[in-house]
């Protein structure tokens, strides 16, 4: 009888593994194949802008800001600008010692001043393109595939927004989205940048292509160099990311690609340069 209970036991202890093994397996499954969607992650994420020419770039712009946070004692200079600012838009302002603002920072270069902004509001593509209509300007659009860099994205918005560009298309995977980093390195000109987050990067450039768009893509094994190509129409300009360029299956989608010319014994360029040289071809074609 000792003998059968003990079995029994042993059976329904068993039984209870093997169930508890199936859910943690399922969660594992659930972790791995259905992560959290985009939409859920930027719920719970706020973040911050440092330094005294964003914040101030920021207040400017009119964007929402939760409040700002600035190191106890400093009244001096930029300072008192940021603080008059926030005050007459009754933005809160707190006061925190320096080693606080140290602990709170996510740069070395936050000059005594965070700014707390809720997520990036990133838009559509029809947005970026209706931005063109309203100026009555053919679309003049960048595509990242792929700038994993945040350093080189925020160079890359700062550019562009100086160039005149309607807007800049990322994916929504495996590539840098605007972040604090992304608004210091750009200067507070994503606060000026339509920027659209998409799925597919191939899908959207031929939807961009059967609205009359020419997509030029930027390869080292180009025929053409850039300033032999005619950019000066509706043109989506593809900057592939660093070290690797465009993906093979991007690559075939342009419609032409272009080169820019290495006359040294390094053969490639960091993305935000070869994004300013091709930009600005662009602009002296259609502008000038």
């Amino acid at each position: 009888m000792a003998k059968e209970e003990r079995r029994k036991g042993e059976r329904r202890q068993k039984e209870r593994r093997q169930h508890n093994r199936g859910i943690v397996d399922r969660r594992k499954a659930d972790r791995r194949f259905n992560p959290r969607s985009e939409e859920e992650e930027e719920k719970d994420f706020q973040d911050q802008v440092e330094g005294r020419n964003s914040v101030i770039e920021l207040l400017e712009s009119g964007k929402d800001i939760n409040k700002i946070y600035v190191t106890q004692g400093e009244k001096y200079g930029s300072i008192n600008k940021i603080i008059a600012m926030a005050k007459e838009r009754k933005i809160v302002i707190v006061e925190k010692d320096r080693r606080q603002i140290e602990e709170m920072a996510q740069s070395e270069n936050h000059q005594g001043v965070i700014a707390i902004v809720p997520p990036f509001e990133y838009c559509e593509v029809e947005d970026i393109l209706k931005c063109a209509e309203e100026r009555e300007e053919p679309p003049f659009v960048l595509i990242l595939d792929g700038i994993e860099d945040t350093h080189n994205l925020g160079a890359i918005i700062r550019t562009a927004e100086t160039a005149g560009v309607n807007g800049i298309i990322i994916p929504k995977r495996r590539a840098a989205s605007v972040n604090a980093t992304v608004n210091k390195v750009s200067s507070g000109a994503v606060e000026y940048m339509k920027i659209a987050r998409v799925n597919n990067i191939t899908e959207t450039i031929n939807k961009l292509k059967e609205k009359g768009l020419w997509i030029c893509g930027t390869a080292v094994d180009a025929e053409k160099y850039y300033f032999n190509q005619d950019l000066g129409g509706p043109i989506g300009i593809v900057i592939g990311r660093e070290g690797k360029g465009m993906s093979e299956l991007v690559k075939k989608n342009c419609d032409f690609l272009v080169k820019i010319p290495m006359m040294g014994n390094i053969k490639s360029l960091n993305a935000s340069v070869s994004t300013g040289i091709i930009l600005y071809e662009a602009v002296k074609q259609r502008k000038f």
